[in-house]
């Protein structure tokens, strides 16, 4: 009996040194992450708050806490170039995730055809996404310049009577923003369109070919429908791209000519930095805001919803 006891307590002893390394292994990935989460939930959700209460206060060149009400927000919307920026991010953003979008899946096409120096040609495709907005369009201004870009290039190769002034006609202006950003951001369409493209089941393309359907017929009611997660995601990022686009705008037109390519970014940046403005500046950046939420909000419930429908299909 003495010789058992004392085996029975060190196996007890042993076991509670086991538990308790296994809790604290289930605790440590919550504990390292929570600085972190807690870090984004103050960035995220407390900077908004603080934003969102000067949008409501009387706030000019420093932030003051009393309590105006909405009448920022009212003469936001009254005011012609703030509705004129809010025009331009609805125009630019449809555009640009339209051309994103379709100039990417099809260079995703094309990789897919195992095609020869593959890597290559996806790391000229993604090299645009590798250079930051400022550059892209400085270097796009200098091709639109007409003494310097494609229109002196078309002069000097003879063609006297070629004209290419998007950046200085106030109705053309906002499209040369689109090329310059489709430009700039169909690589990385194309990387999500890829990687979608090589998940898909070989065996359905298989079968598709052998029952004699052509390639683009395969593409067409195959793989296209199969990567349709794919397209949800690619164009959520894209309109978050385009919601928050300023550098680029900023290094390619500056905003002009006149207010023809003013953004909601910039035009909060001219509003705090440059006028003083704190409060009006705060309201129009809950509206870039709100306009966020506009696409993460229904992105988030459909996530939740397909989830909830894959496990009740099991």
């Amino acid at each position: 009996m003495s010789a058992v006891a004392p085996s029975a307590s060190s196996a007890s002893a042993s076991e509670y040194r086991r538990s308790w390394r296994d809790r604290l292994g289930e605790y440590v990935p919550q504990i390292v992450l929570a600085p972190w989460v807690l870090t984004s939930f103050v960035y995220v959700f407390g900077f908004t708050a603080w934003t969102f209460y000067i949008s409501l206060s009387n706030s000019t060149q420093l932030p003051t806490y009393q309590y105006e009400g909405f009448g920022h927000y009212v003469s936001l919307w009254k005011n012609a170039r703030w509705n004129i920026a809010y025009t331009n991010l609805f125009v630019f953003g449809v555009l640009f995730v339209a051309g994103a979008m379709a100039i990417g899946l099809l260079l995703a096409i094309m990789i897919d055809q195992r095609v020869r120096f593959e890597s290559v040609w996806r790391t000229i495709y993604l090299y645009p996404l590798a250079v930051s907005f400022v550059v892209t369009g400085t270097v796009w201004s200098w091709l639109f310049n007409p003494t310097a870009g494609f229109e002196f290039f078309m002069h000097n190769l003879g063609w006297s009577s070629f004209q290419f002034r998007w950046m200085t006609n106030r109705n053309w202006a906002i499209y040369g923003v689109v090329i310059t950003g489709i430009w700039q951001s169909s690589g990385f369409a194309m990387a999500l369109f890829l990687a979608g493209l090589r998940s898909v089941d070989h065996d359905l393309i298989k079968a598709a070919q052998i029952d004699g359907a052509s390639v683009a017929r395969i593409y067409r009611k195959i793989v296209i429908p199969t990567i349709r997660p794919i397209f949800i995601a690619v164009i959520v990022v894209l309109l978050q791209f385009a919601t928050k686009t300023f550098d680029l705008v900023l290094a390619l037109t500056g905003g002009g000519p006149g207010v023809s390519t003013t953004f909601p970014a910039i035009y909060v940046y001219d509003l705090m930095f440059q006028r003083g403005q704190i409060a009006e500046g705060a309201a129009a950046a809950m509206m870039i805001v709100a306009a966020i939420a506009l696409i993460l909000i229904p992105y988030a419930l459909w996530q939740a919803w397909r989830k909830r429908r894959e496990e009740s299909h099991g």
